[in-house]
This record gives structure tokens, C-alpha cells and sequence, in this order.
């Protein structure tokens, strides 16, 4: 697996900006650009601008500025707390700056305060210094505690499939704060700029490269190479909010040279282990191509200072002269006062005094991104073929774009020499998969069967668990082996005459199972999102390459395919009965009732569930659907009803049932 990361990510380095040579190139991809981040954003569907609900919960002096304690709503229910702070005597308008917080918790008596506390000192320092000031909350450390942590240690790995990352709030609610800003007198609309370290810098970016209202920015260690990531394993160091879901398969200098040509500081320290000094500066050199087509090299600059991740007077001293220099037009300011000097009392920064009862920030992932309407049975079949169509295409071009190898590309298949035991005949095809990544597929048959005489192939999906049962049941100790093995009877249980039975084990299974540590193994999930894929996205193409490559054995390729899976490995049968017309039927145990469960597509649940994925393959092959509970798959029979299958095209039993 470190040489397939290794191989993905260099395929993907070049990224979307590699064909840009010209400023027009540029002109002409940057709108199309900024649509596919705000789709792996999930806000692309974000039209309107609900109104904020605005209000000043508190307002309070200190040394030469005023604080107002906010609140807004940046969609109905999804609260946002900041401190708003004002210089005195400044004229109006001002210069403002929006400041986007990092991961620092501060409560106290077990109540959060937010995040915008610890990095109060930020706020105070540019109003002292002539800007109004906004520092807001993040989601999972605000006052209303939500969360960031999905796939990296709360198991919501279903964020992959709706298309839902914390990412996006963060910049939607950045987004909703510039209109804040623009609305207050004391702000000047055309003198923003905006700011933030680690999670507040990869904030910065996403904003910045979405709405050209941010005319200033530096983010503050929140940005590396996608190499860094993958390869180097900086994923382990970051959670969901970091990362939007690389449907397109982005390195992160497209993020950056989306600011163009506007100025932007990209800021770093040297030893930060979670933002690679060599990644930065990789950025940097990449952006910087774009700014000088665009004749506007003296917008962007890179300030590297000593230290460790950490908020350190350098950075913060770099960033205020940067926005003295084009906010304010003062290249030679100097700051009053030293940034770093806490002066407020954290709890008089509390906004809320208690939690409003309609909040949606700790369940915001349920309703951020659209999901497909709950099927229902068509009004006929032209409505049914219309609709299998458009989530066929929405599949391969939103769903699948991680399948990157070309699908006729070689197989390179191999057919290991038999082994015999039991009466039965064992051997191990093998296939190429993707560049440096060969799977088994297990096929075993009658010892007097020879390949002409297969009619029929029973193959089965072989996820985690049931590789331990495959493993189990046909391994044996050297002494239960029969002198003659080759002229032995069969076993009961073992296939019938004619038939062949395959078993095939995707990645991460049997032989390429990687560690057993859970936390090596979350990463390592992590780690295909930030491809554009999911492990089970890629699990599902190992599925189809296997198909294809079982069938280009001689004799075989006229053999009825049954294919088998049980619980999100049925899933994965389901889906490759779906794309490989080869297979003539399914057997499929325990499927989940919903993608939530898996298998996980990234964005799958944006235009399709498992039921409408039964009723699409369904109406081409047999399915024998056993489940614990049939309810959710009654539509699948209603719709066909509508379509007229034959009885047997839709088997569906109880668990205690004989399907």
C-alpha cells in the first residue's frame, strides 16, 4: 500500500494546474475551478443567503478598543460565536480583519468558552492597531460543541459517502462572517483581509480561493503537499475539518492559486512536523507560477520562521506588516505593543448564556449536504430507464472518478499451478489491479473436473471477517490430507460437478491485509479520501478487474457467474453486478439498507441509496435478497411491479427464512 500511495499521489501532483501556461488559461479555468472546490466543499448547492439573525449578546471597553460578543446564524440554526472588536476613535470605515481560530479548547467548569478565547490576544492586537476585528468560533470548539473528528476517531465514515466534511462549514461560516463584516459602518467593504493558524490557515485558504471579499490573506500553517499527507503520513496529525473530500484529485497548490493575484503571505515554521517545511515551500513555488502569469509576483510572498508548530511572535509580527503594507498602504509599520499579550478575562468573552434549543451545529452533518430523495416505485418504465440513466452518469463522474486506471488496461493475469487435497483442485489466479498492486483470486474445483467441463462459476466477495472463515475452512493440519488427494471423494460441502467455485479477495484482505492496529488502519482509510477515492470505491474496482480477469481464462467466459457477498461485502457484489453485465445473478446476504452502513462511495448518497441500486440491477439479473429486515426493500418489489419482472427476478426472505 506505501507503493500505491506513493503512485496515486505522483499522479496526482501535477493536478489542475499543470496545463495552465498563460494568464488567459488561467482566466479561463479559475470560475470552473472554484466550482469543483465548492462541490468537494459540499457547497455547491449553497444559492442563497439566509439572513444572519445578528445579534450583540454584550458589549464591554478595554486598552483602546471595544469588544461586542456576537452571534449568527449562518444557516438557520447553525449558530456561530465570535468577539467583535472595534478600535476606539478609528476612523470609519476601517480596515477589518477576519480571524479564524485554530484547534484550542478552553472551557471552564466544564463549559466551553470556544476557541475564539484562546486566540483573543490576535483580536486585541489589530484593534490596538487601527482594525476592526473579527475572531468566530470553529464548529467542534465553539461554545456549541459539534464535531470535527468523523472518520479520524468518531467512525462516520458515511461523511465519505454523503459528501459531507467539516470543512465546509468552517469556510460556509466564513463566508457568512465577511457578510457580517461588510455589514457594520465601522468596516470598510473593500479592505478585508483575513487570517489563521493551523486549523484557522487551512480555513483561510478555503476562503480566500472562494470569495475574492477576503482582498488580504495569510494563512498560518494551514497548508502542505498532498505528498505530505499521503506519503509522509501527515494525515495521521490532522481531522476532517483539514480536508475537503478530493473528488478531483487536487494537490493543495490548486486551493492556493485560487487567491491569485490577490496578495497572500503563505506563513510557516520551519520544524512544523505537521506542515512540512518542504511541502510549503513546494506550494509557494507552484502558486507563485500563477502569480507571475498573472504579472503579480509582488503579491505573494513566503515567510518562513524558526520554531515548531506553535503561535509564535514572528509569525504574528510578518502578518500584521503584510496587512499594513496592502490594506492600509504602509509598507514601514510597526505594530503597537507586543501580539502575543493576553488582556481580556476569557468568560467575558462568553457569548452564549446558554445553549439554544434549536441548534444544528452537533447534527449539522445530517443536513449540511443534500441527500437523494427516498426512492420511490416509478410511474412507468420510460421514468425508471430516465432515472437509471442520470444515476449511472452521476456515479461514474461524482462517485467513481477515482478509478483513474483505464478499464481495458492489462490485467496481466496469471494462473498459479494446482494444488490438490481432498478431491479437490486449488488454484490462485492473479491480476494487476492498479500499477504495483497484484490480487488472488481463490479458485477451487472437483479434481476430475477440467476446465471444460465448468458450467457454472459461484464466486463470493471475501471481506475481513470472511477471510478468517475461508482461511479456516480450508486450511487442515498435514495428517488430514489423504495420501492420494488427487482420486479422493470431496467433502461434503465442497462444489458440485460442473462447478467452480472463485473467491475473491480485494485489497486489505488475506495477503494484503495491512496492520491490525485500528488506528493504522484508520489512517490508512483516511488517506484514500485525500485521492478522490474511498477503500471501498477501490475494493469495488478490485471486484471488477477480478471479474474480468476470471473470465479471460479459457472456457470460462460462457460459464453462468453467480456472484455472493455478505453484509457491506453484498454491497460490493451488488455494485459489481452493477457495472460488469457478465454477471448473471446474485446472492447477497445481510445487505445494509443504506450506504451509511456501506459500502462507502464518496458522495454516493447524494444521488443514490442501496435500494434504488437492487431496483437498477435487479431489472437485468435474478437477485436473492436474505435480510434482517425486509421493510426497506418493499420498494424495490413495488417498483417491479411497475416494470413487470417475473416473480423470481426478486427474492426477498428473513433472515429465518430458506431464500
Amino acid at each position: 500500500m506505501d507503493r500505491y500511495f506513493e503512485l496515486e499521489t505522483a499522479r496526482l501532483e501535477a493536478g489542475p494546474l499543470s496545463g495552465i501556461q498563460t494568464a488567459e488559461d488561467w482566466e479561463a479555468a479559475r470560475e470552473r475551478l472554484r466550482q469543483q472546490l465548492r462541490f468537494m466543499l459540499g457547497l455547491d448547492g449553497f444559492t442563497s443567503r439566509p439572513d444572519l439573525q445578528a445579534t450583540v449578546a454584550k458589549t464591554f471597553p478595554s486598552q483602546g478598543f471595544r469588544v461586542e460578543n456576537i452571534v449568527f446564524q449562518s444557516l438557520p440554526g447553525l449558530y456561530v460565536t465570535g468577539n467583535l472588536y472595534v478600535p476606539d476613535n478609528a476612523p470609519e470605515p476601517s480596515p477589518a480583519i477576519l480571524y479564524v481560530c485554530g484547534h484550542a479548547p478552553v472551557k471552564q467548569d466544564g463549559v466551553s468558552l470556544g476557541n475564539k478565547t484562546a486566540y483573543h490576544h490576535h483580536g486585541a492586537w489589530f484593534a490596538r492597531n487601527g482594525y476592526v476585528c473579527l475572531t468566530i468560533d470553529t464548529l467542534q470548539l465553539g461554545e456549541i460543541e459539534g464535531i470535527h473528528h468523523g472518520s479520524y476517531r468518531e467512525g462516520r465514515w458515511w461523511w465519505n459517502a454523503r459528501g459531507y466534511t467539516p470543512a465546509g462549514v468552517e469556510a460556509w461560516n466564513g463566508i457568512r462572517a465577511l457578510d457580517y463584516l461588510e455589514a457594520r459602518p465601522e468596516v470598510d467593504p473593500n479592505r478585508i483581509g483575513m487570517t489563521g493558524r493551523s486549523g484557522g490557515g487551512a480555513y483561510t485558504w478555503w476562503v480566500a480561493a472562494l470569495d475574492e471579499r477576503v482582498r488580504v490573506a495569510v494563512p498560518v500553517a494551514g497548508i502542505t503537499s498532498l505528498r505530505n499527507h499521503v506519503v509522509d503520513g501527515c494525515v495521521e496529525g490532522h481531522c476532517d475539518c483539514m480536508y475537503p473530500l478530493n473528488l478531483y484529485g487536487w494537490d493543495f497548490s490548486a486551493v492556493a492559486a485560487l487567491a491569485a493575484p490577490r496578495p497572500l503571505l503563505i506563513s510557516n515554521t520551519d520544524k512544523d512536523r505537521i506542515f512540512p517545511l518542504d511541502g510549503v515551500i513546494r506550494i509557494y513555488e507552484e502558486t507563485r507560477r500563477i502569480y507571475r502569469l498573472l504579472d503579480a509576483e509582488q503579491n505573494i510572498g513566503l515567510n518562513i520562521t524558526e520554531g515548531p508548530h506553535k503561535d509564535t511572535h514572528e509569525l504574528r509580527v510578518s502578518a500584521f506588516s503584510w496587512f499594513d503594507r496592502f490594506l492600509k498602504d504602509e509598507a514601514d509599520s510597526a505594530p503597537v505593543a507586543d501580539p502575543a499579550l493576553p488582556v481580556l478575562d476569557p468568560v467575558a468573552l462568553r457569548v452564549l448564556e446558554s445553549i439554544p434549543g434549536d441548534q444544528r451545529n452537533t447534527s449539522i452533518d445530517e443536513s449540511f449536504v443534500s441527500a437523494a430523495p427516498s426512492p420511490a416505485p416509478p410511474s412507468n418504465r420510460g421514468a425508471f430507464q430516465q432515472h437509471r440513466r442520470a444515476s449511472l452518469r452521476n456515479l461514474r463522474t461524482m462517485c467513481f472518478r477515482g478509478w483513474r486506471d483505464a478499464v481495458d488496461a492489462p490485467l496481466a493475469v496469471d494462473l498459479g499451478a494446482p494444488l490438490h487435497a481432498r478431491g479437490l483442485q486449488i488454484q490462485i489466479l492473479s491480476f494487476d489491479t492498479a500499477q504495483g498492486l497484484r490480487l488472488p483470486v481463490y479458485l477451487i474445483r472437483r479434481s476430475e473436473d477440467n476446465w471444460d467441463a465448468i458450467r457454472r462459476i459461484e464466486a463470493e466477495v471475501l471481506l475481513e471477517d470472511d477471510w478468517e472463515r475461508f482461511a479456516r475452512n480450508f486450511s487442515s493440519p498435514p495428517e488430514s490430507i489423504e495420501k492420494d488427494p488427487e482420486s479422493a471423494q470431496p467433502t461434503p460441502g465442497s462444489p458440485e460437478a460442473g462447478t467452480l467455485w472463485a473467491f475473491f479477495a480485494p485489497r486489505g484482505v488475506g495477503p494484503t491485509a495491512w496492520s491490525g492496529d485500528e488506528r493504522v488502519r484508520t489512517h490508512i482509510r483516511r488517506r484514500f479520501m485525500l485521492l478522490g477515492q474511498t477503500l471501498d470505491s477501490m475494493r469495488l474496482w478490485d471486484l471488477r478487474r477480478g471479474t474480468r480477469a476470471l473470465l479471460e481464462l479459457e472456457g470460462l467466459s460462457d460459464c453462468r457467474l453467480e456472484l455472493r457477498g455478505d453484509g457491506v461485502a453484498a454491497g460490493l457484489a451488488l455494485y459489481t453486478a452493477l457495472f460488469e453485465t457478465e454477471i448473471d445473478s446474485l446472492r447477497l446476504t445481510r445487505l445494509p439498507h443504506s450506504h451509511r452502513q456501506g459500502p462507502i462511495f464518496p458522495n454516493v448518497l447524494r444521488y443514490l441509496d442501496l435500494p434504488g441500486a437492487v431496483s437498477f440491477v435487479a431489472h437485468r439479473i435474478p437477485i436473492s435478497l436474505q435480510v434482517d429486515d425486509p421493510s426497506p426493500w418493499s420498494v424495490c418489489l413495488d417498483t417491479g411491479a411497475v416494470l413487470g419482472w417475473p416473480a423470481d427476478r426478486l427474492v426477498v426472505t428473513g433472515m429465518d427464512e430458506e431464500p
